[in-house]
């Protein structure tokens, strides 16, 4: 019997997951090749997987064999298939962390809906050719293997990873080292080789706490020194006033200004604009976690993690969180939101950064009409909170998540006050009627403060979140933009979130200085009065003249006020056009320095050191 004889069966699972993988590279996922070994590194590194995988499959008695390659053909065209769908949404791969999210899955079964297609079943149809052939006696795989051919055969894969990683490595050196960018990751390992890779990454960051001491947190806290001069303007401006913080659900600041048929998409916030202080050029950090990576960015002034999100990793570990430095300074703190209270994880991380009381679902009377997507509408949700807003004791930090603007954008017909936008893309075209809707939530949530007596004693910051329209409708997006296309550049301008800055009785002003939500916590606390001494915080005052206009999004693009950096491309601002890469190296390194230095904060629980002084 031949040795391709004997192998047959192997050969054509591997041959068949291999083209699928590579197809599937090229169709489903964004991963250009900008060069020919880039295309080499896209095609060979599903084979180098496959071939080691496949291994295992001789190991199992030859009268079990063909049961075990379709079962092993089928998990690994699951897990493929996993993120596609996750991709569609995230334009982001399925990590360790993101896992052990699946409770949320139940909370989001609209969005999952929508990301799943009736072509999708095209993704399996190679296992039923596979079960179909292996039942032919040329494709049978029920022959013995000797001990020195599975090591062979496993000898041949290990040779073919060897040479996928040099490859990989002379294409993008220090590869291994950019964990915080799976795009790159992705395209030189491959789907399957990024999933080993991240299992190696989570047991390395399990360990991080249990070996992490006093030292290590000397070493990295000794280095952040990000403190800057205050601005006698503003600074105090807040004193002992209440604090309202709105989060707007996957609002991008493209939206304002915007007109549908001569109808404005969001004439309170357009409003908003000119009574506070409006900052044009500011952009949202968050990683995995979305929406709690934004919550956060804002109350820790800390990076979100580059795998999973923070609320559900790492929970327990010990910050110095906003509400802390407020609780010591005479404030009450409070989150509301019209959803379940252990999405995200919230109720176990409200505690952990020292909230005094949160507002879930559970508080509000909820019904079928007024509930669509994952919870509360907005409107209501606003409405049902006053009464909870006035009883609290003063002053008071409150934050408040809405729902209403998520993907995937349903609103009912008689609340769409303005029509959807006329494009083929649903995502698209529907996301503009869901802005709407927050817009005028909020319109009408200003004009209760007003009439509850606490909008002349609060200062009230409205901010958006996280991207609401992702990658993957670039071509819709370029006619709502009114644009050929959309490049590399363009998609970073688009993580562009407002951010609203209202203080009753001040005139508003155009802040074009360039910021992220890592420079929340520090703006604020300077706005209220209140020096927090020992903070360990990235961020700075955004209206410091001091302030760090480097803006370090999570996946290691890079905002400055002359540059962006992204897709290892540096573009000169405004016009977009790449530029000589030294002109933007400086920023680079430090970007991988700040974004490695809060990643062992986190995984080394490293303010509990600071906390034991």
């Amino acid at each position: 019997m031949t040795t391709k004889t004997k192998h047959a069966a192997i050969f054509l699972a591997i041959f068949l997951l291999w083209m699928k993988t590579y197809i599937v590279s090229k169709v489903s996922f964004t991963l250009p090749a900008d060069h020919f070994l880039q295309e080499i590194l896209l095609f060979l590194n599903p084979l180098s997987f496959l071939v080691l995988y496949f291994s295992f499959a001789y190991f199992t008695s030859p009268s079990k064999r063909r049961r075990v390659i379709i079962w092993m053909s089928f998990i690994y065209s699951f897990i493929l298939y996993a993120n596609v769908v996750y991709y569609r949404f995230f334009t982001d791969f399925l990590t360790i962390p993101v896992l052990f999210q699946t409770k949320n899955v139940g909370d989001i079964g609209n969005s999952v809906y929508e990301l799943v297609y009736i072509t999708d079943l095209f993704f399996f149809a190679d296992l039923f050719v596979l079960a179909y052939l292996l039942k032919k006696p040329q494709w049978q795989s029920d022959h013995t293997i000797k001990t020195k051919e599975r090591r062979k055969f496993f000898a041949y894969g290990l040779a073919i990873l060897a040479v996928h990683l040099i490859l990989a490595e002379v294409n993008r050196p220090q590869l291994l080292t950019r964990t915080f960018d799976r795009e790159i990751l992705v395209k030189s390992l491959g789907t399957f080789n990024y999933h080993l890779y991240d299992i190696m990454l989570q047991s390395r960051s399990s360990m991080q706490k249990a070996l992490a001491s006093n030292i290590d947190a000397e070493e990295i806290l000794h280095k952040l020194n990000k403190d800057t001069e205050n601005n006698p303007e503003l600074y105090g401006i807040a004193k002992d006033k209440n604090l309202i913080v709105i989060s707007l659900e996957s609002t991008q600041n493209f939206v304002l200004n915007y007109e549908i048929n001569g109808e404005e998409v969001t004439p309170f916030l357009n409003e908003l604009a000119e009574s506070s202080y409006y900052f044009s050029d500011f952009y949202h950090q968050t990683g995995q976690g979305k929406t709690s990576d934004s919550e956060f960015l804002l109350d820790n002034s800390l990076y979100p993690l580059p795998r999973g999100a923070v609320f559900q990793t790492h929970p327990l570990n010990e910050y110095n969180a906003m509400p802390e430095i407020l609780k010591a300074n005479g404030y009450y703190s409070a989150v509301f939101h019209g959803n379940n209270k252990s999405f995200w994880n919230r109720d176990v991380m409200y505690k952990t950064m020292g909230y005094d009381q949160f507002f879930s679902e559970e508080y509000y009377k909820v019904t079928d009409e007024n509930t669509i997507n994952y919870g509360l509408k907005d409107i209501p949700f606003f409405h049902q909170s006053i009464p909870y807003l006035k009883d609290l004791p003063q002053p008071f930090y409150a934050r408040m998540i809405t729902l209403t603007n998520h993907h995937p954008y349903l609103i009912n017909e008689e609340e769409q006050w303005v029509e959807p936008y006329p494009v083929d893309d649903g995502t698209v075209s529907r996301y503009f009627t869901t802005v709407r809707y927050a817009d005028e939530a909020l319109r009408q949530f200003f004009n209760d403060l007003k009439k509850s007596g606490l909008y002349e004693n609060s200062i009230i910051v409205v901010y958006g979140d996280h991207y609401g329209i992702s990658e993957r409708h670039q071509e819709a997006m370029a006619d709502v933009l009114g644009k050929a296309s959309i490049t590399a550049y363009n998609q970073v301008e688009l993580q562009q979130v407002p951010l609203f800055i209202h203080i009753p009785g001040k005139k508003g002003k155009v802040m074009e200085t360039v910021g992220g939500q890592i420079d929340l916590k520090p703006t604020l606390l300077h706005l209220l009065g209140i020096e927090a001494k020992n903070d360990v915080h990235f961020g700075t005052d955004l209206f410091s003249k001091d302030h760090d206009e480097l803006t370090i999004l999570r996946n290691g693009s890079i905002v400055t006020s002359d540059f962006i950096y992204t897709s290892e491309t540096c573009y000169v601002k405004p016009f977009g056009a790449p530029v000589d890469p030294s002109k933007c190296e400086p920023y680079m390194e430090k970007a991988k320095e700040e974004l490695d230095q809060s990643d062992q904060i986190i995984y080394g629980d490293l303010l509990r050191f600071l906390k034991q002084k």
